[in-house]
Parts: C-alpha cells; sequence; structure tokens
C-alpha cells in the first residue's frame, strides 16, 4: 500500500485552488481522491454538495465493536492560490523535498496536516484494527468562508461523539498544542453622508457637517481605551479563563517576544505579559480602515471605516453586534446619514475537563513526547462555534509551523511534522476508543 509520503505527493499535485473563483475540475478532483480511499478501505463514501457549493467529501469507516464512540476527522483539500510562479523556487503544484521539508501549495494548509487522520484511519480499517468509528467531513470551502460545510452541520448532520480537526500550528517544533476556544467576530462596513457632494472649505467651512469629523467622533466613541481595553458594553458576557489553563500559557513563548518579532509596539506595558490572555481571552475593538476625503481644501460629503471587534468565548455576535451599532449611530448629530453593514460569527469554547480533551491530551503526549498546550486562537473559526453550539467536543491540533509560510510562495510542510501528525493520528484513534458515549 502506499506510503503517507506517497499519498501526500498525489494529492498535493492536485491544483484545488478555491480562491479566486476555485478551479471546479481540480476542486472535485480532490474531493474524489479522498473518497477513493475511504472506499478502498471498505468505508462508505461520496461527494455530497450543498446549495451548489463545492463538494464535501462525506465518509465513514466503521469499527466491529458495537458500542464504539464515533470520531469526526476534519479537514480541507481547498488551498490558496498559488501566486506569481516565479516567487516559487519549485513549482508549487510539483512536490518537492529540500531540506527535512516537502515544499508545495497545500503542504501546511491543510493537506499536509490533515491527512495523517485519513491515511492512518484507512490502514487500519484495512488491517481490522479500528478501534473506533470514523466519519470523515473533508471540505472545499476553508478557504473561502466554509459556507456549505457549515449550512450542513448546522442542520444537525454528520453527528458524533467527538471531533478531531487537524489545521493549526504547533508551539514549537517539539510541543504540540490543543486550541480549546476561537474568538467570534463582528465585522462592520460603516458609512457616513452629510451632504449631497463635497463642498469647497472656504465658501462653507464650519458652517456644515463635514463627514470625517462625524466618522472620526463615531470611532472615538467604540474605540478602546489607552491601554487597549474595550469598553465595558462590547466586553460584556467573557468567559473567566480557568487556572489550568492559564497555568498552560506558563509554557508558551514570552508574549513580549510574540510582540517585538513583528517590529510591532505594545499598546501598554503590561501587553506583553498579557498577551496571550488579550489575543486569546478578551474582547478586541479595532478600526482596520478610514477612507474620507482628499489633499485640498474641501468639506468632504462622505466618509467610510470598517471597524472589527473579536469576541472572546461566552460572548454572543449578535449582542455585540447590535451594541456596536448603538453605541456608533448613537455619536452621530442629527442630519448625519449612517449605514452600517455587519457580518457576525460567534467564538467557541470546548472544556479542557471534557474526557474527550483529556483523553486526547494523554495520546498527544505520547506520540510527541511532549504535553501538549492549552492555547486559544485569536482569530475566528466558524466551524469551531457551530460544533461548541451542537455540544460536540473538539480536539483541534495540527502540526504547522510558522515557517511553514501557508498562504505563502513556498509553503512547505516538515517530514518530521508528517510523522508526528501519523503517529498522533494513531495514538488518538486508539485511546478515543476509551471515550464515554451516551
Amino acid at each position: 500500500m502506499p506510503t503517507l509520503r506517497d499519498e501526500l505527493d498525489g494529492w498535493l499535485r492536485i491544483p484545488s485552488v478555491s480562491t479566486g473563483g476555485g478551479d471546479a475540475a481540480a476542486l472535485r478532483q480532490a474531493c474524489d481522491w479522498v473518497c477513493e480511499r475511504i472506499e478502498a478501505a471498505g468505508g462508505r463514501a461520496e461527494a455530497v454538495t450543498v446549495d451548489g457549493g463545492h463538494p464535501i467529501a462525506i465518509g465513514e469507516l466503521r469499527c466491529s465493536r458495537p458500542d464504539a464512540p464515533t470520531v469526526l476527522s476534519y479537514g480541507h483539500y481547498d488551498v490558496q492560490a498559488p501566486g506569481p510562479p516565479d516567487a516559487w523556487d519549485s513549482p508549487p503544484f510539483e512536490p518537492t523535498e529540500r531540506g527535512g521539508r516537502l515544499y508545495a501549495r497545500g503542504a501546511a494548509d491543510d493537506k499536509g496536516n490533515f491527512l495523517p487522520l485519513l491515511h492512518v484511519g484507512c490502514e487500519l480499517a484495512r488491517a481490522g484494527e479500528l478501534p473506533v468509528n470514523v466519519r470523515f467531513l473533508v471540505e472545499g470551502e476553508e478557504e473561502i468562508g466554509s459556507a456549505s460545510v457549515l449550512r450542513r452541520l448546522g442542520r444537525g448532520e454528520d453527528e458524533a461523539d467527538c471531533a478531531l480537526v487537524f489545521d493549526t500550528i504547533m508551539v514549537d517544533e517539539r510541543t504540540p498544542a490543543i486550541t480549546i476556544a476561537s474568538r467570534g467576530l463582528v465585522s462592520a462596513n460603516v458609512e457616513v453622508r452629510t451632504a449631497a457632494r463635497d463642498l469647497h472649505s472656504g465658501f462653507y467651512g464650519g458652517a456644515v457637517l463635514n463627514a470625517a469629523h462625524v466618522l472620526l467622533a463615531m470611532l472615538a466613541e467604540v474605540a478602546p481605551d489607552a491601554a487597549g481595553r474595550a469598553r465595558p458594553e462590547l466586553a460584556a458576557g467573557v468567559a473567566a479563563v480557568s487556572p489550568d489553563e492559564r497555568a498552560s500559557w506558563d509554557r508558551l513563548p514570552p508574549g513580549a517576544d510574540a510582540i517585538t518579532d513583528v517590529g510591532a509596539v505594545g499598546v501598554a506595558p503590561e501587553a506583553g505579559d498579557e498577551f496571550y490572555e488579550r489575543t486569546g481571552a478578551a474582547t478586541a475593538v479595532e478600526v482596520n480602515m478610514v477612507e474620507v476625503g482628499e489633499p485640498r481644501t474641501i468639506v468632504p460629503a462622505t466618509a467610510r471605516a470598517h471597524v472589527s471587534v473579536r469576541l472572546a468565548p461566552r460572548q454572543r455576535a449578535e449582542e455585540i453586534g447590535a451594541e456596536l451599532e448603538r453605541l456608533l449611530r448613537a455619536a452621530a448629530p442629527e442630519g448625519a446619514e449612517v449605514s452600517i453593514e455587519m457580518d457576525l460569527a460567534d467564538p467557541a469554547l470546548f472544556d479542557p475537563a471534557h474526557p474527550a480533551l483529556q483523553l486526547a491530551a494523554g495520546a498527544m503526549e505520547r506520540a510527541c513526547g511532549t504535553p501538549p498546550a492549552l492555547v486559544r486562537l485569536g482569530g475566528t473559526l466558524p466551524l469551531l462555534a457551530v460544533l461548541a453550539e451542537r455540544g460536540m467536543p473538539a480536539v483541534v491540533s495540527g502540526f504547522a509551523l510558522p515557517d511553514d509560510a501557508f498562504h505563502a510562495p513556498n509553503e512547505s510542510f516538515r517530514l518530521e511534522s508528517l510523522r508526528l501528525g501519523e503517529a498522533a493520528a494513531r495514538e488518538l484513534y486508539r485511546t478515543l476508543a476509551e471515550l464515554p458515549i451516551g
């Protein structure tokens, strides 16, 4: 049978780009590739589309135990566009090994990261040694928002006792991580109009509303304080951090280094010490863009901004979005026309004391030789919010590293990370067989 490395080479050669309109034929080929392997291992699989989206590979491998738990193994086969070919040292869809790394688009995000879950599950099934039922959910829209999978999961399909998600990074080359939370997001496009057209400031300045002034006053009303903390109305409902999780942060690289390594300046003296709380367990408000006027003497009639609020676990996007809109509109003077368009995504939080996560932590330590750190994703992953809403515990991990350059030219994945992923997948399936089902 093909080795894990052989299979990865073959999958990476399929240019399954979903961004920029996507490559429909290649996306279908990459989806069918997954289904073929599940069927060859004795399982059932099919390519399913939801509302005309890219196909999802849905498959199942069953073990002989009637009381075995079911594990949902999630990944995605779609990749980002490679960009200019001359930015790559080797062709992006011709996997090339250099210096202990495999270079190709999708090597880390997410084909190389996810494939051990599929490969090991199929290998165990062929040998009659699979200790759990494994349901696979491998999508082709992760890079463009996961609309099909979110609809499918939101309808209550793909039931399982826990989920395995290999789509994140390690703490360092030796230390695995289990992500127990992701932040939600309120994303707002704001437009202010104060006149039918821009006006001459010599004739009208000081007598008419200036869209720039109005917008800046509105943004000031929702901006964080001088220490970078969100105002109380936008930080309502944040979940407390457990002592065990806070202790786990001591194993992470110093937060001050994370700030200085990217050439940034901490918003307050304490920002480095509080880095992991601020970026994973607290609300963060950012003005991402302001667009207004031009360098001549006018009174601008229109002004636009983009504001985002990263939501901490236990906050609700709908509630915080409504509060953000209320604060913005309340700061606008009478006569100013304000339009606000929002996108909402809820945060997710999984209890590290849940049996699934406790079993997974032990499995990861045995596979990697180092206990996993408990971390929080500062970004937003809507899939996790849906799983959390359904009460399905998720073991969110992965073996990529920042140096893997995912989404950039010369994306790569360490061969050692591939080995660790294979060992972890094997140990996780074995250990999760002990998970109580109910």
